[in-house]
């Protein structure tokens, strides 16, 4: 199995970057909130506060791999795979609930700009950007932050925190030769508005996929002309498509053939369409084929209200 092999591989592959994305964060936190502790810098501390965010983030993604690839069971018979949504939803609102945080932080500071130790500020800052850097180039070059939400979800806290480095690196050279107290709070508002966006986005995806909605990168509509138009098959109907975890499509479907089949060109049917749905990014494939006089429904999609006699001639 070809597919599966190649899922495998960018599994692993996504668990090495999160664990090493995870190390690394969690170690330049301690060292930025003893740093926030000794220049009495109350920038660094909120934004250690930031990295804690992450790292937890981080923390919880390397469970969810690891949930993940805990095997099926009769309790849960697609496994623990869909953890790493829910992993990724517990991120996405994390994010929005900082970002509010933030939010509600710059405008008491706004209010009263304190003292800020700039010098202690711009240099944890810069390290701050470069390690921060370092994790995202981690993430970015071995793993999948395209398609797997879970990881997506991290690298986005990661891109949040790069710019939050930014933002107080900036506001600290503005406060050093400046002198404006209120370059802090607005670097930090700037930073929630992006931080409050991407995790919206992750709750939103993360959400789709509970709730089965059809995959983003599936295009229904060809699904659909991709089974009529096989040999043999002249209607489909009871259609899902639906995500199982990140990259994980499933299909399950009722097709009507149009003569009687023996079971070995049923089995090369379903062969064909199979191969053929792989293709489009679908790996797990359930069709029960039926004959044109056993077949109920006229409509694609389920339509379960038709009566109970539908449901249990199945």
């Amino acid at each position: 199995m070809g597919y599966d092999h190649g899922h495998d591989h960018t599994h692993r592959a996504n668990k090495k970057a999160l664990w090493l994305s995870f190390i690394i964060t969690t170690t330049y936190m301690i060292i930025e909130a003893i740093g926030g502790f000794l220049t009495n810098s109350l920038a660094l501390l909120s934004d250690a506060g930031h990295m804690l965010s992450d790292s937890v983030s981080l923390g919880v993604g390397v469970v969810a791999f690891i949930m993940g690839e805990k095997v099926a069971n009769y309790s849960k018979t697609y496994g623990y795979k869909r953890f790493e949504i829910l992993a990724a939803l517990f991120n996405g609102v994390t994010l929005v609930l900082i970002a509010l945080y933030i939010c509600y932080e710059a405008y008491h500071r706004f209010m009263d700009p304190p003292e800020v130790a700039s010098v202690g500020m711009l240099t944890i800052g810069i390290i701050g950007l470069l390690v921060n850097i370092l994790v995202a180039w981690i993430l970015m070059r071995q793993g999948d932050t395209e398609d797997n939400l879970n990881l997506r979800a991290a690298f986005l806290h990661v891109l949040g925190d790069l710019l939050g480095s930014v933002g107080a690196i900036v506001a600290a050279l503005l406060i050093m030769f400046f002198h404006w107290g209120w370059a802090d709070p607005l670097a930090s508002v700037i930073v929630a508005i992006l931080v409050l966006i991407s995790g919206w986005r992750v709750a939103r995806d993360s959400i789709h996929v509970l709730m089965e909605g059809t995959p983003k990168n599936i295009d229904l509509e060809e699904i659909v002309q991709t089974i009529q138009s096989t040999d043999d098959i002249e209607d489909i109907h009871d259609l899902h498509v639906w995500s199982i975890t990140s990259g994980q499509n499933a299909l399950s479907c009722h097709a009507v053939v149009t003569k009687n089949l023996t079971i070995k060109e049923c089995q090369d049917l379903l062969k064909r369409v199979e191969n053929q749905l792989r293709e489009k990014g679908i790996g797990h494939v359930t069709i029960q084929l039926e004959s044109s006089e056993h077949s109920h429904e006229n409509t694609i999609l389920c339509a379960e209200q038709k009566d109970e006699h539908h449901n249990h001639s199945h």
